[in-house]
This record gives structure tokens, sequence and C-alpha cells, in this order.
């Protein structure tokens, strides 16, 4: 009897200190997975939602154009990438402060005149899945004024998609795209490529042209943004400094496309920059003060939630990507 006893005690022990676990379990397992993740940066909350993602192929030469095939390639291959194509991520910062809901940058959206695919142009479905209307966005800074950026601010009827929206936008950049002949001699930028941009772009700025504020570079908005321009990609190109409670975080936009080539190769040139030359001078330049500062970076371009830090790795760079225990 005493042994029965003894072993029901034992059972019970084991069945009783296997509950917390279990409950735990089962908890884990009814979080419903979003397509969307949040975090927190001091008071602020910050949301990631995407847009999709715009395929580049061939890789060359909208990358390194110039670099033999086989380096390139080689890169790739050992990254365990498509040697033939390279995803765009397009991860749209979302911040919330109070009753702000402040977006960095819009997407393709319906890309007046550009056709980017069924692959990207999700920002609307995105927002309403992460529980944010269109009219409660109350401001939208515009990193540059490229169609992947600016695309998602107009239907394409002309109409608003955020009716209730202050934007904002580099007067460099603005200048740049609405002056008479934009200067792309120093792009390696394909000529039937560079006409869409032209005719999409001036498009929407010209609707956007009454309401736009523009902002010079170094300038503070909202007590948490500070806008720094990095000139090269565009000539307004602009990286947004996010900060509150003694955290930071930088939005590079489009300082890089690729974290298997252009971490390593911060040199190696993409053929959506304006300047190839400054764009790699300035994206060197970034990365070594993001290194040194082991500062927390949201990329636009990068796979997705596109968030990470830049670390040295001899004289070149790397990139950390943030790991996360569940999507969320």
């Amino acid at each position: 009897m005493e042994r029965r006893a003894l072993l029901k005690d034992i059972f019970l022990l084991g069945v009783s200190a296997s509950l917390p676990l279990k409950r735990l379990l089962a908890q884990q397992n009814s979080i419903k997975q979003r397509p969307f993740h949040q975090f927190r940066l001091g008071e602020l909350e910050l949301t990631v939602i995407t847009d999709g993602s715009i395929r580049m192929t061939p890789v060359q030469p909208n990358f390194a154009a110039g670099i033999p095939s086989a380096t390139v390639d080689s890169l790739l291959v050992n990254n365990f990438r498509s040697t033939s194509e390279i995803d765009l991520g397009i991860n749209i910062l979302a911040i919330r402060k109070g009753k702000q809901i402040i977006l960095i940058d819009t997407g393709t959206g319906t890309g007046f005149d550009m056709d980017f695919g069924s692959a990207s142009g999700w920002l609307p479905k995105s927002l309403a899945d992460a529980g944010i209307t269109p009219e409660q966005v109350t401001d939208i800074i515009i990193t540059h004024a490229h169609p992947d950026h600016i695309g998602g601010l107009f239907n394409r009827d002309g109409s608003l998609v955020f009716p209730k929206a202050q934007v904002y936008l580099s007067a460099i950049e603005y200048a740049f795209w609405m002056s008479d002949k934009p200067d792309f001699s120093k792009s390696k930028i394909n000529s039937e490529l560079l006409k869409q941009v032209l005719v999409s772009t001036h498009k929407i700025l010209k609707i956007l042209k009454p309401s736009v504020r523009l902002f010079d570079d170094q300038a503070e908005l909202f007590g948490c943004i500070r806008l720094q321009r990095a000139a090269g990609h565009t000539p307004g190109h602009t990286l947004v400094h996010v900060y509150s409670g003694g955290e930071e975080l930088v939005h590079i936009a489009d300082l890089l496309h690729s974290d298997v080539l252009q971490f390593p190769h911060s040199e190696w040139g993409f053929s959506g920059d304006t300047d190839t030359a400054l764009a790699a001078a300035t994206r060197t330049k970034e990365l070594a003060a993001l290194a040194a500062g082991k500062t927390k970076v949201f990329a636009y371009h990068l796979p997705w939630p596109g968030i990470g830090h830049v670390r040295s790795k001899g004289e070149a760079y790397e990139w950390v990507m943030e790991t996360y225990p569940i999507p969320g």
C-alpha cells in the first residue's frame, strides 16, 4: 500500500509541475501570427508594415556593374541566394506618438504609369491588418521621391490615399525632380526605366505641390525625429533618426539595397542611384558611423522586417538582423 501511495504522489506531483508549462504552451500556440511587427522605442510605438516586394532581375548590371560576374555570383551562392534575381523588400515604418501616426514613405501604390506588379502595393491592406485606417495617419515623411516611395500617396484618380496627412519632403529633393532637366549623367539607370521614373515622379509631385512641406538638412520634427541628408541615391535622399527616452533608431531608406552584396562591398553601385560614386561614398561613410555607434537600424529594402545592426568586419561591414521568437 505504501508503495502504491508513493507512486500516486509522484504521479500527481509530475502532473502538477507540468501544468504551468502546458498553460504556457497553450498560450503561445494561441497567439495570432500577424503580417506586421510592433515594438517600442522609448515612449514611441513603432510598427513595421509590408508593402510587398520588388524583384530586380538580372542581378547585374542592376548591382555591381563592372565587377566580374564570377565574383558577384560567388558571394550570392555562398549566402544561399539566387544569382539571377534580388528581391527588394518594401518595409514601411509607422510611428505612433500619442494621437499622431507618422508614416515613413508610402510604397509603390498604384505607381502612376509604373507597373510594379502584384507583389507590391499592399500598404492599405497591411495598415488595416495593423489596425490603422488611412484617416488616422497624420503625417508622412518622404525619404526621397522615387515612385516606390511616393506611389502610395495617391489613388489612380489623383485622390489622396491619406486625406488628413501632412506630407514632408526635402527641399533639395523637390527642386531636383521638378527642374526642367534633372541631371542623371552620373547614374547607370536604364534609359527606358528613367523615362518612366521621371514621368511618374513629376506627376505625383505636381499634384502634391500645393500642400507639401519642404524641409532642410538636420530639420527636427515632432520632438522625436531628426532628418539627415545622405545624398547619392538621390540629391535629397534622407535618413530619418527616430529617438525617444534615450533610445534611437535610424531609418536608412535606400542607403543600400542588398544585405549580401553591399555590406561587404559598400563601393558596389546600384543602377537606381542618381550619382553612383557619391552614393557609394555616402554608403561607406554612414555604415561606418552606424557600426561605431552600435545604432539600431531600420532598412526599407532589406529582408523583412528590416531591423538590425551594422557590424564592422575587417575593412567591410555585415548586417546583423534582429531575431524574434514569434511573428508580431
